[in-house]
């Protein structure tokens, strides 16, 4: 299950990417969530995801 706050839904992605996957669409796929509901959500924040760098900043 996800975080519903914002600031921790972040921190809980950012580190999954950082440990466990080269990717958001492997860690949407592998944790079964959906992808635009993480972006959507953390735009809010003002945070995008970065391909890149594989995170969100």
């Amino acid at each position: 299950m996800l975080p519903k706050d914002p600031a921790m839904l972040l921190s809980f992605i950012n580190m999954k990417l950082r440990d466990q996957y080269d990717s958001l669409e492997s860690l949407c796929d592998d944790l079964d969530v959906s992808k635009q509901d993480i972006i959507e959500t953390l735009k809010k924040i003002d945070y995008i995801y970065d391909e890149m760098n594989n995170q969100f900043k």
